[in-house]
């Protein structure tokens, strides 16, 4: 049985992870540019499914959806796919491809289709499967978040549950690469609970990488309130990057306070001083156009992203309602004159990238540093 991979870009690193676990179930997933036989595999976000969607009701194979569109809106995405992966991949794809090679029935937990779903009964433990294997991929050095942002997928997709592959994993596929970048929803929270940082075990895990580190920039930002003297000072001794990138996503503490982010502009403040005190360029993620901003709120954004630019870049990106969130079913609120003419002054002086009023570019596109 043919297996294939339906390639792009942004989903690259879903592709290393899954291709590795699938091929040590003996399935080699061939990368493809549209739907080949026997079994075509596609990974759905929101801004690929308008494009995806309309292929997959037309192939004329087996078709397998995953991914976070997939997760959150499985019932529709049912009717144009045969299968659908409702959550983490690394078991239940090779599990469903073996089903289909056998010509089992399909009964798996976390499996998808017309006829129903039943929610898988377990997590994935990192270090049970490779980070990647030839298809080479970031290292995932932890999953989930114990945050609940009202506007993000991955507490909703990954659990509130941090888990972290171990450091003896971690080490043997970032050996692979001269310079090793990772992926984490926050990287400083590697070995802690998520909530409150631990120093030892960040340590332990930076001090046995040899090769050219990247940590705490892309694919691998942290939250604002883990950027502290001790945890900086761990990056500076270690690691090659200069810069820190971090989530400040509002001026507004009203704002914060209601998407639920765990932290105040205060923190975001104190983050910025801190990489600055350690001569690393601080890049603090803005949301723009929030669906309750108020004019005070986005002034208030606009008065503390003119601030950081004193200090270091934005990375702004205009809100996006994603499906399985509180906010799915919200539009984005317009910018007011004052902070999208700040928001461009800054994109022509360098200091700020990402886009505003594109959302395929400001979800997309990162810089690493």
């Amino acid at each position: 049985m043919k297996v294939h991979w339906r390639y792009t870009s942004p989903t690259r690193n879903t592709y290393a992870a899954l291709f590795a676990a699938c091929e040590q179930e003996g399935f080699l997933l061939e990368p493809t540019d549209g739907p080949a036989p026997d079994v075509t595999c596609y990974s759905l976000n929101s801004l690929n499914v308008r494009d995806l969607a309309p292929e997959m009701a037309e192939a004329d194979c087996i078709t397998i959806a995953g991914g976070p569109h997939a997760t959150a809106c499985w019932r529709q995405v049912s009717e144009y796919a045969d299968y659908v992966v409702v959550g983490e991949g690394e078991y239940l794809l090779p599990a469903l491809l073996s089903c289909i090679r056998d010509g089992r029935a399909v009964s798996l937990p976390g499996i998808a289709t017309k006829e129903g779903y039943t929610p898988a009964a377990s997590t994935v433990i990192l270090d049970a499967y490779p980070a990647f294997s030839q298809m080479k991929g970031y290292v995932e050095i932890s999953r989930g978040c114990p945050f609940s942002c009202a506007y993000c997928q991955t507490p909703r997709i990954f659990g509130r549950v941090m888990r972290h592959r171990s450091v003896e994993s971690i080490v043997k596929y970032a050996s692979r690469y001269r310079d090793a970048r990772f992926v984490s929803p926050n990287a400083l929270a590697y070995g802690s609970d998520g909530r409150c940082p631990r120093p030892d075990r960040l340590r332990e895990l930076l001090s046995a990488l040899s090769n050219n580190i990247y940590f705490g920039t892309f694919p691998s930002e942290v939250r604002p309130e883990f950027v502290t003297e001790e945890t900086l000072g761990l990056i500076t001794r270690y690691c090659a990057n200069t810069s820190i990138q971090f989530g400040a996503q509002s001026g507004s503490d009203a704002v914060l306070q209601r998407i639920g982010r765990g932290h105040t502009t205060a923190d975001v403040v104190a983050a910025v001083e801190q990489c600055a005190g350690a001569g690393l360029t601080p890049v603090v993620d803005i949301i723009v156009g929030f669906p309750f901003e108020s004019d005070d709120d986005q002034r208030a954004t606009a008065d503390l992203v003119r601030w950081i630019a004193r200090y270091g870049k934005i990375h702004a990106h205009s809100f996006l309602p994603l499906p399985g969130t509180p906010l799915a079913r919200s539009l984005p609120r317009p910018l007011s004159r004052e902070l999208s003419h700040l928001l461009g002054s800054l994109a022509l002086n360098g200091k700020l990238t990402g886009s505003w009023r594109s959302l395929e570019i400001g979800f997309s596109h990162s810089t690493p540093d």
